[in-house]
């Protein structure tokens, strides 16, 4: 499993990262707090406070070129 933590403030932002998760076949998962939701969803994603960072974690063996991708929504710290 790897992870990165990423903030998703617009609306455009959230329907960038549904493009770049849907395009892969790991299982994505995007957590804020206690919640967790299926990173794919757009709903799902829309349901969190999304005021805050967000853990993202990708569990899959060839997971690296999702991540670089991923790098785009880093939270800034």
């Amino acid at each position: 499993m790897k992870s990165i933590t990423i903030t998703l403030e617009m609306a455009q932002r959230v329907k960038d990262f549904v493009a770049v998760t849907q395009s892969y076949e790991h299982e994505i998962l995007l957590k804020s707090g206690k919640y967790v939701v299926d990173a794919k969803s757009i709903l799902g994603i829309f349901s969190l406070d999304l005021s805050k960072p967000l853990v993202v974690e990708v569990y899959g063996d060839d997971s690296a070129a999702l991540m670089r991708k991923l790098k785009k929504f880093e939270a800034e710290a």
